[in-house]
């Protein structure tokens, strides 16, 4: 897939996050408006070294596309032979290298962000991948380390010497973690610097963020994240927002649950029923957000042990609370 495809009426992407963009979610986003998908992060060394609990993170959904598999590392061989692996395996439209991440466990090993402070290293990386795949390849990363080292544009400049076809810009440093606000000037900074398109990510929470990122940074496409979290539909209301059309409403509690109870049926396809009810207690949480009467539902999701629970407490909210 050229790269130009993918940036076609300013894709909405859902952005790649770990324990919460499996298979079954972003098959729901998918359905409700999202253009672009990427994996959960792959560790580069655990794919590379056969880690079987790795395999469940590239399952990809028919018809999923255009879809990337999101690779985290800091060896350039090893990000390129799991760049190898990925295509093998899932056949993705591109390759997505994470060098964003803030998490400690990862940014202490020398990931994600922390690549911000090593720009060689972050550039070979790139054009060690682009040896090994015939996919365009793409780099997620941050404003800056912090404060006082907001490099984006630096490291845009590098990454697209050393032969990204795309990027995404997160308007956070990686000290600020998701706390404070989004900072788009910097988004626009590097859209005005480079040739190549750039997701915008950071702070769009409703439709109207995405009308005023794409005005106010000029960026080829917007990837959105937490907003998404039990509401898929963020994706029709900006889209139909970017498209000058009337915002639809959120669909009625009662179908909203039933999306919520078929996304964890589907993750239990692939991930098993215990892992999808853990997984779960979160995803219903958010999909009760907000819901008046809610929160004791919340509480009981943790007890749950079988999708039958599942189905008889869905049926309960929406008896009660619908």
């Amino acid at each position: 897939m050229n790269i130009s495809e993918i940036f076609k009426n300013t894709p909405l992407a859902l952005a790649p996050m770990a324990g919460v963009t499996d298979a079954a979610f972003r098959a729901v986003c998918r359905d409700c408006g999202a253009d672009v998908t990427y994996t959960e992060m792959v560790s580069s060394r655990a794919l590379v070294y056969q880690d079987s609990k790795t395999n469940c993170l590239l399952t990809r959904n028919d018809g999923e596309t255009p879809f990337a598999v999101q690779l985290f590392g800091n060896d350039p061989i090893v990000m390129r032979r799991a760049a190898e692996i990925a295509l093998e395996r899932t056949d993705a439209d591109f390759i997505d290298i994470n060098m964003g991440c803030p998490t400690p466990k990862i940014v202490n090993n020398g990931d994600g962000s922390a690549l911000m402070k090593n720009i060689p290293l972050a550039c070979e990386i790139v054009r060690e991948i682009k040896r090994g795949v015939n996919v365009p390849v793409t780099v997620k990363f941050r404003k800056g380390w912090d404060g006082g080292s907001v490099n984006a544009v630096e490291f845009a400049r590098a990454i697209e010497d050393a032969g990204a076809d795309a990027i995404t810009v997160h308007g956070r440093t990686r000290v600020a973690m998701y706390s404070g606000r989004a900072d788009w000037d910097i988004i626009r900074d590097v859209v005005d610097s480079v040739s190549i398109p750039v997701f915008a990510n950071g702070d769009v929470f409703e439709a109207a963020d995405a009308v005023k990122i794409r005005k106010w940074t000029g960026a080829a496409g917007i990837m959105i994240g937490r907003a998404s979290f039990g509401n898929p539909w963020i994706f029709t209301q900006c889209r139909a927002a970017l498209d000058g059309k009337e915002i639809p409403a959120l669909p009625p509690l009662s179908e909203r649950l039933d999306v919520a109870e078929r996304q964890i049926i589907v993750s239990a396809e692939h991930l098993g029923e215990h892992v999808a009810l853990l997984e779960a207690r979160r995803h219903i949480a958010w999909y009760l957000r907000g819901v008046r009467g809610g929160n004791a539902y919340k509480i009981r999701v943790t007890s749950m042990s079988t999708l039958e629970e599942l189905h008889r407490l869905i049926e309960e909210i929406k008896h009660n609370l619908a």
